[in-house]
């Protein structure tokens, strides 16, 4: 058995001189003012185990992160149904892009870019007051990290309802097709506050732990989706996860993962480990500079790639 310690150890010292790289989401004020002098790890594994290295324990802006498990949410309120509203396919376009949903008369490509995950928020906030959507995200990672002190970080909520036109252009197209139900100021401002969740990589790797159990939390015995339905959550994340990263991560890394503009990435070893890594610089397709490395190492140091060591 590898000695996951000394991996991420390791890991951490040999880029410990690259810290820094990538630069900062700049286009959210708030993210904008964040430190890229940051880098942490951390892995647990399906049998309750945590290692850490580097700032696990910083908390920072999840961000697109929070597509997947907000998409966990809306598969366990319409199932398969879903599909009608949102595609499975990569979208080789930048995350915020308009132009392939006109071509696609307003149904998103995948849950992962910007458009299919405020379809996503629609879906879940059937029935709700946005509060209360809010609430029922924010319960769920709690109740999946089994950690009270996951927050919502309303200065980053708040720059990116000041600041996300894009994504109103893009709710309000969809609203045209008849792909959002509610009114957009709603659906976006929950959105934004599932954006704005704030957790560190130990609190990421925990919550995102029953994807790499089949479906349940194996550190509190709860059940959460279905085995098939957490290999196709993992299926989305391996093809759609890294906006059009995605190919390169699953060349380079091998591992269904989501990354987020705040500069974490999630990434799962199946039957193995969920992982968190953290560094705020991002790469030119923005996802983090120094994590993707990060991971690409762990994958080959641990052989968890999911296409052979």
């Amino acid at each position: 058995m590898v000695d996951l310690q000394a991996v991420l150890d390791s890991i951490y010292n040999e880029l410990t001189p690259r810290i820094g790289e990538g630069k900062v989401a700049d286009y959210i004020p708030e993210l904008a003012k964040i430190d890229p002098n940051q880098f942490g790890m951390a892995v647990v594994t399906v049998d309750g185990k945590v290692y850490r290295a580097g700032d696990a324990d910083v908390p920072f802006s999840i961000q697109s992160i929070s597509k997947v498990f907000m998409l966990t949410l809306a598969l366990g309120k319409v199932g398969e149904g879903l599909w009608k509203r949102v595609g499975r396919e990569p979208s080789g376009s930048a995350f915020n892009s308009i132009v392939q949903l006109e071509h696609e008369h307003g149904i998103p490509r995948n849950p992962f870019i910007n458009a299919g995950a405020i379809a996503v928020t629609d879906v879940v906030m059937a029935g709700h007051a946005p509060r209360e959507a809010i609430g029922e995200l924010l319960r769920f990672v709690r109740y999946l990290a089994d950690d009270e002190s996951v927050t919502i970080d309303e200065k980053v909520a708040r720059s990116e309802t000041q600041t996300g036109y894009r994504n109103f252009a893009l709710a309000n197209f969809m609203r045209a097709y008849k792909n959002i139900d509610h009114p957009v100021e709603h659906v976006l401002g929950v959105y934004f506050h599932q954006c704005a969740l704030s957790m560190s990589c130990e609190q990421l790797a925990r919550a995102g732990l029953f994807l790499a159990a089949r479906g349940s939390n194996p550190m509190t015995g709860h059940s959460v989706v279905s085995p098939k339905r957490a290999r196709r959550i993992n299926a989305l994340m391996l093809t759609c996860g890294h906006y059009d990263g995605s190919g390169d991560f699953a060349y380079h890394v091998g591992l269904p993962g989501k990354s987020g503009v705040g500069g974490g990435i999630f990434a799962v070893a199946p039957g193995v480990a969920s992982i968190a890594a953290w560094s705020p610089g991002l790469n030119k397709v923005g996802n983090s500079q120094l994590g993707a490395v990060a991971l690409e190492m762990l994958a080959a140091r641990t052989g968890w790639s999911v296409f052979g060591d």
